[in-house]
Protein backbone atom coordinates (compact mmCIF):
# COMPACT_ATOMS: atom_id res chain seq x y z
CA UNK A 1 0.00 0.00 0.00
CA UNK A 2 1.94 3.14 -1.55
CA UNK A 3 -0.90 5.57 -1.61
CA UNK A 4 -0.27 8.06 1.36
CA UNK A 5 -2.87 8.41 4.04
CA UNK A 6 -3.42 11.90 4.39
CA UNK A 7 -2.96 14.64 0.68
CA UNK A 8 -4.28 17.81 -0.65
CA UNK A 9 -6.25 19.56 1.96
CA UNK A 10 -6.62 16.67 4.35
CA UNK A 11 -8.68 14.59 2.11
CA UNK A 12 -7.90 10.76 1.96
CA UNK A 13 -5.92 9.01 -0.86
CA UNK A 14 -6.18 11.84 -3.30
CA UNK A 15 -3.51 11.78 -6.46
CA UNK A 16 -3.16 11.93 -10.24
CA UNK A 17 -5.73 13.95 -12.03
CA UNK A 18 -8.38 13.86 -8.74
CA UNK A 19 -5.69 15.95 -7.19
CA UNK A 20 -4.77 18.09 -9.62
CA UNK A 21 -8.52 19.48 -9.89
CA UNK A 22 -8.41 19.68 -6.04
CA UNK A 23 -5.40 21.72 -6.24
CA UNK A 24 -6.98 24.06 -8.51
CA UNK A 25 -10.60 24.66 -7.19
CA UNK A 26 -9.95 24.09 -3.31
CA UNK A 27 -8.86 28.14 -3.13
CA UNK A 28 -11.32 29.31 -5.03
CA UNK A 29 -14.47 27.33 -2.90
CA UNK A 30 -12.67 28.65 0.28
CA UNK A 31 -12.59 32.12 -0.64
CA UNK A 32 -16.55 31.54 -1.54
CA UNK A 33 -17.52 29.63 2.00
CA UNK A 34 -16.50 26.52 1.35
CA UNK A 35 -14.85 23.32 1.97
CA UNK A 36 -14.37 20.53 -0.92
CA UNK A 37 -15.11 17.19 1.01
CA UNK A 38 -14.76 14.76 -1.68
CA UNK A 39 -13.66 15.04 -5.29
CA UNK A 40 -13.64 12.15 -7.96
CA UNK A 41 -13.29 11.83 -11.82
CA UNK A 42 -15.44 9.17 -13.55
CA UNK A 43 -15.21 7.48 -17.19
CA UNK A 44 -13.18 8.19 -19.68
CA UNK A 45 -15.16 9.49 -23.02
CA UNK A 46 -16.84 12.18 -21.39
CA UNK A 47 -15.56 12.39 -17.60
CA UNK A 48 -17.82 13.06 -14.76
CA UNK A 49 -16.03 15.70 -12.29
CA UNK A 50 -17.97 14.85 -8.87
CA UNK A 51 -17.33 17.55 -6.16
CA UNK A 52 -19.12 17.57 -2.29
CA UNK A 53 -18.28 20.38 -1.06
CA UNK A 54 -19.70 22.01 2.93
CA UNK A 55 -19.71 25.41 4.42
CA UNK A 56 -16.83 26.25 6.02
CA UNK A 57 -18.56 25.71 9.26
CA UNK A 58 -19.41 22.12 8.38
CA UNK A 59 -22.93 22.66 7.72
CA UNK A 60 -24.48 21.42 4.78
CA UNK A 61 -24.50 23.22 1.26
CA UNK A 62 -28.31 24.04 -0.04
CA UNK A 63 -29.42 24.02 -3.64
CA UNK A 64 -28.09 27.84 -4.03
CA UNK A 65 -24.51 26.93 -2.48
CA UNK A 66 -25.07 23.93 -5.27
CA UNK A 67 -25.64 26.18 -8.07
CA UNK A 68 -22.85 28.46 -7.12
CA UNK A 69 -20.02 25.76 -6.55
CA UNK A 70 -20.99 25.08 -10.08
CA UNK A 71 -20.34 28.26 -11.64
CA UNK A 72 -17.33 28.65 -9.89
CA UNK A 73 -15.55 25.29 -10.45
CA UNK A 74 -16.52 25.14 -14.29
CA UNK A 75 -15.23 28.52 -14.65
CA UNK A 76 -12.08 27.09 -13.36
CA UNK A 77 -11.97 24.18 -15.12
CA UNK A 78 -13.22 25.56 -18.66
CA UNK A 79 -9.83 28.06 -17.96
CA UNK A 80 -7.35 25.39 -16.50
CA UNK A 81 -8.53 23.05 -18.83
CA UNK A 82 -7.48 20.01 -16.82
CA UNK A 83 -9.24 17.41 -18.68
CA UNK A 84 -8.67 17.25 -22.33
CA UNK A 85 -12.04 16.76 -24.87
CA UNK A 86 -15.11 17.03 -23.22
CA UNK A 87 -16.29 16.64 -19.88
CA UNK A 88 -19.71 17.03 -17.26
CA UNK A 89 -19.79 18.49 -13.51
CA UNK A 90 -21.79 17.20 -10.99
CA UNK A 91 -21.79 19.20 -7.33
CA UNK A 92 -23.09 17.68 -4.11
CA UNK A 93 -23.47 17.88 -0.42
CA UNK A 94 -21.82 15.87 1.64
CA UNK A 95 -25.57 15.08 3.31
CA UNK A 96 -26.57 13.80 6.44
CA UNK A 97 -25.06 10.19 6.74
CA UNK A 98 -21.86 11.63 4.69
CA UNK A 99 -18.65 9.97 3.52
CA UNK A 100 -15.39 10.51 6.06
CA UNK A 101 -12.85 11.26 3.60
CA UNK A 102 -10.50 13.40 6.08
CA UNK A 103 -8.84 13.55 9.39
CA UNK A 104 -10.77 15.83 10.51
CA UNK A 105 -13.91 13.97 9.54
CA UNK A 106 -13.02 10.73 12.03
CA UNK A 107 -12.13 13.64 15.20
CA UNK A 108 -15.62 15.85 14.17
CA UNK A 109 -17.83 13.22 13.97
CA UNK A 110 -16.34 10.88 17.11
CA UNK A 111 -19.41 9.45 19.01
CA UNK A 112 -21.58 8.24 15.80
CA UNK A 113 -21.65 5.06 14.06
CA UNK A 114 -20.12 4.35 10.43
CA UNK A 115 -19.24 1.59 8.13
CA UNK A 116 -15.97 1.18 6.65
CA UNK A 117 -14.56 -1.35 3.86
CA UNK A 118 -10.95 -1.73 3.70
CA UNK A 119 -8.74 -2.65 0.63
CA UNK A 120 -7.23 -5.49 2.43
CA UNK A 121 -8.65 -7.59 4.98
CA UNK A 122 -7.59 -6.95 8.33
CA UNK A 123 -8.20 -9.95 10.87
CA UNK A 124 -10.27 -11.83 8.24
CA UNK A 125 -12.72 -9.54 7.91
CA UNK A 126 -12.95 -6.17 4.97
CA UNK A 127 -15.87 -4.55 6.70
CA UNK A 128 -16.43 -2.82 9.67
CA UNK A 129 -19.37 -1.31 11.64
CA UNK A 130 -18.91 0.32 14.65
CA UNK A 131 -18.56 3.60 17.06
CA UNK A 132 -16.48 6.58 15.58
CA UNK A 133 -13.61 7.37 18.19
CA UNK A 134 -11.01 9.37 16.46
CA UNK A 135 -7.61 8.79 14.65
CA UNK A 136 -4.53 7.47 16.52
CA UNK A 137 -1.13 7.04 14.11
CA UNK A 138 -3.07 7.43 10.96
CA UNK A 139 -5.55 4.49 12.21
CA UNK A 140 -9.15 5.67 12.64
CA UNK A 141 -10.68 3.98 16.02
CA UNK A 142 -13.85 2.57 15.97
CA UNK A 143 -15.85 0.88 18.96
CA UNK A 144 -17.41 -2.29 17.89
CA UNK A 145 -20.41 -4.26 19.17
CA UNK A 146 -19.13 -5.58 22.17
CA UNK A 147 -17.01 -2.90 23.25
CA UNK A 148 -13.70 -4.32 21.54
CA UNK A 149 -11.81 -1.36 19.79
CA UNK A 150 -10.15 -1.80 16.26
CA UNK A 151 -7.75 0.29 14.78
CA UNK A 152 -8.07 0.37 10.77
CA UNK A 153 -5.25 2.14 9.12
CA UNK A 154 -6.43 4.75 7.08
CA UNK A 155 -4.30 4.01 4.24
CA UNK A 156 -6.82 0.90 3.43
CA UNK A 157 -9.75 2.51 3.92
CA UNK A 158 -11.54 2.06 0.61
CA UNK A 159 -14.66 3.92 1.92
CA UNK A 160 -16.22 5.20 4.93
CA UNK A 161 -19.89 6.35 5.61
CA UNK A 162 -21.82 7.78 8.48
CA UNK A 163 -24.90 5.35 9.14
CA UNK A 164 -28.31 7.48 9.70
CA UNK A 165 -29.32 7.71 12.98
CA UNK A 166 -31.12 10.05 15.02
CA UNK A 167 -28.28 11.24 16.94
CA UNK A 168 -26.56 12.11 13.63
CA UNK A 169 -30.15 13.75 12.60
CA UNK A 170 -30.38 16.12 16.00
CA UNK A 171 -26.47 16.95 16.05
CA UNK A 172 -26.95 18.03 12.12
CA UNK A 173 -30.09 19.81 12.65
CA UNK A 174 -28.07 21.55 15.95
CA UNK A 175 -25.54 22.47 13.05
CA UNK A 176 -27.25 23.82 11.07
CA UNK A 177 -29.10 26.09 13.23
CA UNK A 178 -32.71 24.02 13.09
CA UNK A 179 -35.06 22.74 15.96
CA UNK A 180 -35.17 19.05 15.88
CA UNK A 181 -38.68 19.07 17.55
CA UNK A 182 -41.61 20.39 17.86
CA UNK A 183 -45.18 20.40 20.36
CA UNK A 184 -47.43 17.90 19.20
CA UNK A 185 -50.45 16.93 21.62
CA UNK A 186 -47.86 18.12 24.45
CA UNK A 187 -44.99 16.25 23.84
CA UNK A 188 -41.86 17.24 21.93
CA UNK A 189 -41.72 14.85 18.34
CA UNK A 190 -39.28 14.60 16.64
CA UNK A 191 -38.64 16.46 12.84
CA UNK A 192 -35.69 14.60 10.67
CA UNK A 193 -35.23 17.37 8.01
CA UNK A 194 -32.02 19.72 7.76
CA UNK A 195 -33.36 21.55 4.89
CA UNK A 196 -36.39 21.74 2.70
CA UNK A 197 -34.31 21.90 -0.58
CA UNK A 198 -32.62 18.54 0.24
CA UNK A 199 -29.16 19.27 0.38
CA UNK A 200 -27.70 16.23 -1.90
CA UNK A 201 -29.44 16.95 -5.36
CA UNK A 202 -27.23 16.35 -7.81
CA UNK A 203 -26.61 19.50 -10.46
CA UNK A 204 -24.67 19.15 -13.53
Amino acid sequence: MTEPSESLHGILRLSGLEAQIAERIAPTLADLGYELVRLSVMGHETPTVQVMADKADGSLISVDDCEQISHAVGAILDVDDPIPGAWTLEVSSSGIDRPLTRLKDWERFAGHLARVELDVALDGRKKFAGIVLGVRDDAAILRLDGGAEVLLPLSAVRKARLVLTDALIEASAALAGLDDSQEEDGQKRRVPKLNPKKPGKRYS
